[in-house]
């Protein structure tokens, strides 16, 4: 009996062990299932569909073919993305020189504000992450330079066509046939300018946030050899005007690629870049979550605009300025096309780094990336001003679990986040002023003098 015994518990252990997984070869099948669905959502393409490039290969990078990418626009394009020297048309003098392209969009929010509603000129301060950035009290406050949507991201914009919430800028792609929006007299009407909508952005958003670039001020602040360098076939008579400058902080907004995410790493082959609950949440966001009907390529985005029925930025619980229930920007890119078919809708963001800025949504009604995906899984819209018709098919029920809601937030959250964006950020500008901010109470916060 003692033999058999022994027989037996030999047997159970050897059942045991046949069962249990080796968890060598539990990650094995995690990256097989992976790789299927990748193939899958690309359409056979699988995983170099998703791969962004490095940001010296230009060649691999979306550009505008009016507006090559070369290394002097984009050693160009970043001093002035960040430079505050270039904000002289402030509305209280006092200001002047305080704020930047980089005051909404810098590097360690993930290229986004640090707050809900972004505060360029007429705004003070830095806090740790850019929260504790307030109105200066000299201003009305109908004097702030701020917008009545959340500050869109500039991370990865090189794979968008048109650009802000509503697409307004840019002259090719969905804007085709847009010419009759591009309204003399507004920012808009740079779309005639024929570039791509980065490029036009860049253009439009100086006179919009209240900078200037010209011959004096460009000798002033010692860029001319810069631009010298970047546009030498330019006419020098227009070589250190706006138009330049924009295209050259377009050139480098190209290039600021979420390329060091650990997903950008697995896809590369480091198979251990990703936790096994990212690969998991991985699977589901490219397979039964089915989330690449909206979020697809490279940068997980489209150029497609969608009403999923969020709330606007007027109400949130902080406190807004220039925005309320009136605010054209709520009604999405309508704003823009006045075509009712476009009533609500937005455009679909890029989703790499959210985690730098938790604001989500147009109007920053979301606080956190697990809150959009239990939203969408929901399919239950917060907006009652957004018709039921007006919704997207893609805005229904997921059928995820609570568990796999937590998978794919955490694919967002960290698969999708590069922990190195800084190495976009210029040490320093060639007016000698701070970064991303220069006013007296940022530069006590950033502990630059």
């Amino acid at each position: 009996m003692k033999i058999k015994s022994i027989y037996l518990l030999g047997l159970s252990v050897l059942l045991l062990s046949a069962c249990q997984k080796d968890p060598a070869t539990q990650v094995e099948q995690l990256d097989t299932e992976l790789e299927n669905v990748l193939k899958t959502a690309s359409g056979g393409s699988g995983k170099s569909f998703y791969v962004l490039p490095y940001s010296n290969e230009f060649n691999k990078i979306p550009h505008d073919s009016n507006n090559p990418i070369t290394q002097a626009k984009v050693d160009l394009g970043a001093l002035l993305f960040h430079e505050t020297g270039i904000a002289l048309s402030p509305k209280h003098a006092s200001n002047a020189g305080n704020y930047a392209c980089s005051s909404c969009h810098f590097a360690s929010a993930g290229f986004q504000a640090g707050r809900h509603q972004a505060i360029s000129d007429g705004g003070m301060g830095f806090g740790v992450n850019g929260e504790g950035r307030m109105p200066n009290p000299e201003y009305d406050l109908s004097e702030l330079d701020v917008q009545p949507v959340r500050t869109p991201s500039a991370l990865n914009i090189a794979y968008q066509e048109a650009i802000l919430w509503n697409g307004q800028f840019g002259a090719l792609g969905v804007n085709a046939g847009t010419e009759a929006s591009w309204t003399a007299g507004t920012p808009k009407a740079k779309n005639h300018l024929g570039f791509e909508g980065t490029e036009t952005q860049a253009i439009a958003a100086q006179e919009v946030h209240r900078m200037k670039m010209n011959d004096t001020v460009c000798v002033a602040l010692n860029y001319k050899n810069l631009f010298d360098l970047a546009f030498p076939d330019s006419d020098p008579t227009e070589r250190y005007g706006q138009v330049n400058s924009g295209l050259a902080i377009a050139a480098y907004e190209r290039i600021i690629l979420a390329n060091q995410a650990p997903f950008q790493l697995w896809l590369r082959g480091k198979e251990n870049a990703m936790s096994d609950q990212e690969k998991r949440g991985a699977v589901l966001f490219f397979g039964k979550a089915d989330c690449t009907s909206c979020h697809n390529g490279p940068n997980l985005a489209n150029m497609e605009f969608y009403a999923l029925g969020m709330k606007d930025l007027f109400e949130t619980t902080e406190s807004t300025y220039g925005a309320n229930s009136e605010s054209c920007e709520n009604k999405g890119r309508y704003c823009f096309t006045k075509n009712d078919a476009d009533m609500y809708k937005f455009k679909v963001p890029q989703l790499y780094n959210l985690a730098d800025s938790p604001f989500y949504g147009h109007g920053a009604s979301f606080r956190s990336v697990r809150d959009v995906i239990s939203y969408k899984n929901k399919g239950v819209k917060e907006n009652p001003n957004v018709p039921e018709s007006q919704l997207a098919e893609e805005f229904k029920s997921l059928g995820l679990t609570e568990a796999e809601i937590d998978d794919i937030a955490a694919f967002i959250e960290r698969g999708l986040r590069d922990p190195n964006l800084l190495r976009y950020q210029p040490l320093s500008v060639r007016s000698g002023h701070c970064i991303p901010n220069n006013d007296p109470q940022s530069k006590i916060d950033l502990g630059c003098n």
